[in-house]
């Protein structure tokens, strides 16, 4: 690239963004990709097993991490069929009535005009500076959990990967609450009062086991991106709150293998990351049925019946489902603070529900560290109460430390029910409370 072009791309993504026309085409295209037909590979179709034998033919279907633990023999990938995750028409309508009216502030983080729904609809462009921050902001905004929803009861196990020795087992629930952007439950658009212009809130509370009980983490994002999030620690053991420092979201929690930063793919701010769009990728993402997988019938299994995902593979760190060739986004994301504890992080965003399945992400040093994977079940066969809800429901978990061989596996109940995520349970009061 000469230096008057290099020049010339610094200036333009210096600019604010321009709103550009869309059509309801570009709408259709983004929420229904599968409309006309589905992603086609040959030899690759449903219940063909990729493994250590077949990987090589398949390498451009899997992220490279995936592709190692496969050609390595450490998992193999039963394929399914490729299925359309509709989300809510509300949130599809909402998207349609601001379309073309999202821009870009002129710095990272600035945006206007997202009202509600999916902030940039149209496909991106490799020739736009700023399509892997417009993709952040669809993942931000996305209706990912819906407007609100509870993960009660969840399962992290820790794990050797040598040995598959489950460590240590934790037992929570997890709730989360958009208080604007929110399309389906009511009250729509915001809840109000929000004195503190909160755009969503994260709590945390440890069941089990008895050391950790009843530690509590309570997250506060803010409508401004530029504002950090405030980020609440209640210590059961200390029978008092304190304030995380900005650079303890980075630390292993509660000795895991994940940071807070880590959840549900990616846990911060636009402005905190640089985000650089990759291209486009049909690739096997871990989507599928609830109800169709081999389900964990002894270890955690609810009193009405409900079973949760069993787990398989090298170390027992692998979910044990079917993933679908679906259209995805890569996109890279590197830190702005150079103290940050890692170099770079690659998303691989799915492209109709802007949820996160698959990162990996690298050390300080370049090198692959840690990989992340996050299955993503059909409301539709799923718990009877999730159906019709349009939630693509976080299912199971595995963060995989490649360097140390060990992971941390999740096992999930999710809930689309407003009812378990009350706006009071989103406050600092609540961790005192329910600490007692």
């Amino acid at each position: 690239m000469s230096y008057k072009a290099a020049i010339s791309l610094t200036l333009l993504a210096a600019l604010p963004a321009v709103a550009t026309a869309m059509t309801e085409d570009d709408l259709q295209e983004s929420f229904y990709p599968y409309r006309n037909a589905v992603p086609q590979v040959d030899g690759l179709s449903a219940g063909t097993v990729v493994n250590s034998s077949n990987a090589d033919q398949f390498k451009a279907r899997l992220d490279p991490a995936m592709f190692n633990f496969v050609k390595n023999g450490d998992y193999s990938i039963k394929v399914g069929e490729t299925t359309s995750f509709d989300l809510h028409e509300s949130y599809v309508n909402a998207t349609r009535a601001n379309m073309g009216g999202v821009t870009l502030g002129a710095e990272p983080g600035q945006i206007s005009g997202a009202d509600a729904g999916r902030p940039f609809p149209q496909e991106p462009s490799a020739s736009d500076p700023r399509a892997g921050e417009k993709l952040a902001w669809n993942y931000k905004y996305g209706y990912n959990w819906g407007d609100s929803a509870a993960i009660s009861p969840f399962y992290w196990k820790f794990r050797s990967m040598d040995s598959g020795k489950v460590e240590r087992t934790l037992k929570f629930n997890f709730h989360f609450l958009n208080y604007t952007h929110r399309t389906q439950q009511e009250p729509t658009p915001a809840i109000t009062p929000n004195p503190s212009n909160l755009f969503r809130g994260i709590y945390v509370q440890v069941l089990e086991p008895f050391d950790v009980k009843n530690t509590q983490l309570l997250i506060h994002r803010y409508e401004d991106d530029a504002k950090r999030d405030n980020a609440y620690l209640y210590l059961g053991f200390q029978r008092r709150v304190r304030r995380l420092s900005s650079g303890q979201v980075t630390d292993a929690f509660l000795g895991s293998d994940i940071m807070i930063e880590d959840f549900e793919g990616y846990n911060g701010r636009i402005s905190d990351m640089k985000w650089t769009y990759k291209g486009t990728r049909t690739m096997l993402m871990p989507f599928y049925n609830h109800n169709e997988q081999a389900l964990d019938s002894e270890t955690h299994s609810d009193d009405d019946g409900y079973q949760v995902v069993s787990f398989t593979g090298k170390g027992g760190c692998f979910p044990d489902i079917s993933w679908q060739l679906r259209k995805v986004y890569e996109v890279e994301a590197t830190p702005i603070d150079p103290n940050h504890p890692i170099s770079k992080r690659i998303h691989y965003m799915d492209a109709q529900t802007f949820t996160i399945p698959r990162t990996i992400t690298f050390d300080r040093k370049g090198d692959m560290w840690k990989v992340w994977t996050i299955g993503q079940a059909h409301p539709d066969y799923h718990l009877p109460s999730n159906k019709g809800t349009g939630v693509s429901i976080d299912d199971a978990f595995s963060m995989i430390d490649i360097q140390a061989q060990h992971c941390t596996t999740g096992q999930f109940k999710g809930q689309v029910n407003p009812a378990l995520s009350p706006a009071s349970k989103f406050t600092v009061q609540n961790l005192r409370a329910s600490g007692r």
